[in-house]
């Protein structure tokens, strides 16, 4: 008894013939409000598609496909040769739905009522019944024994039956190889980016022994390649970070190069492990600097230059322009000499030049603390949101305090509100003790003051709630050189 499967919803035409399909238990011309959408993974069907609609969100595919009445399932992927989101809705006809290793994803277009009553480990089995077209045949003769002409034919159809399946087999195979080099061969060429085979970057790690750096993105490792270029690691959690996400990344870091961005060497993708190689900074992060007595004004006055104009560079300086939405101290690494570098793209948005009002994100990105009020509000989100992160992140080191500042262990108040009243009162007041207690007393050295205070304004105008009243990234690049001469 053979036997077949229709997608919740569907019932087979023909219970004795499979070859006429199935078809839908409702109909489709209900009001677009009672319809809703299950997810096929990894299934594709063939038919009829009526419409692509390139670099859409899967709610923009969603809502064509129910403003079509014909629309019967909609398929959402991320093209990798395009590098956007596209989505197919196909109308009419499904033909051959199939399981695939593929990046596709199906959406099935059910009234609501199904929707509750779906499980995705049930198919609804169809079985085929031919009792009432079965013909019972009468054989007035007796069976002779095959002879052995016959014998060999069938023994011959088997063995060829076998070398022709491992023959394909093999071809597949190999076929699937070559398309993952020629897959792998065209991303090192258009990033730029050497790609390391897992073994290798185990060899370097040393079995990923030494952690020198850990966050929400992933751990990461100090490495030595073969060349003996001592290495940073960086192993990415498959939870938060999916294969397409990965790609985005480097293909990011591909576009852009300056001497205050982190320098990349390498990639591995190779099943679930997602790996980044890039430059060692010897020195580690700027948040391990912070509470430390190891950065004197000078340092630190260097240190602010270096973000601001590898974010200059990104925002205004690109081919493509760049945000890269979670700037803090976690994510600027300090070299031999205290040269910061900017690093960990993995949040960041490209954006063509002049769109840069119009970016559209999905989700809230960055981290709390740092991020722009547009985040919360809902507002355009556009460069001046690292504006904002950068500024946060010279008042830290200008106060050697963390975004949220607990007084007297009285009341807890933000570290803009904590700076800003403290500005107030000395002005009120004309007396420099207000100001320096605003300094980190870690800070080795002598400081300019007047030096100090323009960097303090500076840093309080990135962190306006208005985005129109913060400066731009250029514009704060300006604004400190400006002081550096004033010294």
């Amino acid at each position: 008894m053979r036997s077949c499967s229709c997608m919740h919803g569907y019932k087979s035409k023909n219970h004795s013939d499979l070859s006429f399909g199935c078809e839908p238990t409702f109909d489709f011309s209900g009001h677009l409000d009672s319809y809703e959408f299950i997810k096929l993974p990894h299934v594709t069907f063939y038919g009829f598609d009526s419409s692509y609609i390139q670099n859409s969100t899967l709610k923009e595919c969603k809502n064509a496909c129910l403003s079509n009445s014909n629309c019967k399932a909609i398929q959402y992927n991320f093209d990798e040769g395009l590098r956007i989101f596209k989505c197919i809705y196909v109308k009419t006809l499904l033909f051959n739905g199939k399981y695939k290793s593929t990046s596709f994803n199906t959406y099935l277009k059910l009234p609501k009522i199904y929707i509750l009553s779906y499980n995705q480990y049930v198919a609804n089995k169809s079985e085929l019944n031919c009792s009432s077209s079965i013909i019972q045949l009468k054989r007035t003769y007796e069976q002779k024994s095959a002879n052995g002409s016959i014998k060999f034919m069938l023994w011959f159809s088997i063995i060829l039956g076998v070398i022709v399946g491992t023959s394909f087999v093999f071809f597949c195979f190999i076929t699937k190889q070559r398309s993952s080099l020629t897959t792998q061969a065209y991303l090192e060429v258009a990033t730029r980016f050497k790609r390391f085979t897992y073994a290798e970057i185990v060899k370097a790690s040393n079995k990923f022994r030494e952690e020198i750096g850990r966050g929400g993105g992933g751990v990461v490792y100090k490495g030595i390649l073969p060349d003996n270029r001592v290495v940073a690691i960086k192993r990415l959690h498959q939870a938060i970070q999916g294969e397409a996400e990965f790609l985005a990344e480097i293909s990011t870091i591909g576009r852009i190069n300056h001497r205050n961005l982190i320098e990349t060497y390498g990639y591995c993708v190779e099943g679930k492990n997602m790996i980044l190689v890039y430059e060692y900074m010897e020195n580690g992060s700027l948040a391990g600097k912070l509470g430390s007595n190891h950065l004197d004004w000078r340092n630190m006055f260097e240190i602010v230059i270096g973000i601001a104009r590898g974010l200059a560079y990104m925002h205004e300086e690109c081919l493509e322009w760049v945000l890269h939405c979670d700037v803090k101290p976690q994510n600027i690494l300090l070299d031999a000499n205290y040269n910061p570098k900017v690093a960990d793209f993995g949040l960041s948005k490209l954006f063509h030049q002049g769109e840069a009002g119009n970016s559209i994100f999905s989700k809230i990105r960055g981290t709390r603390g740092y991020m722009a009020p547009e985040w919360v509000f809902n507002l355009p989100i556009t460069s001046k949101v690292d504006v904002y992160s950068f500024g946060m992140v010279v008042l830290e080191m200008l106060t050697g305090r963390s975004h949220t500042y607990n007084q007297d262990n009285a009341r807890l108040e933000t570290l803009v509100s904590w700076v800003r009243e403290k500005v107030h009162e000395a002005s009120e007041s004309m007396r420099e003790t207000q100001m320096t207690e605003i300094l980190n007393p870690m800070i080795m050295g002598e400081y300019e003051k007047r030096q100090m205070d323009n960097l303090l304004k500076v840093a309080l105008q990135c962190v306006e709630e208005d985005r129109e009243a913060r400066p731009t990234m250029s514009e704060v690049v300006k604004m400190l050189l400006h002081l550096e001469t004033d010294d």
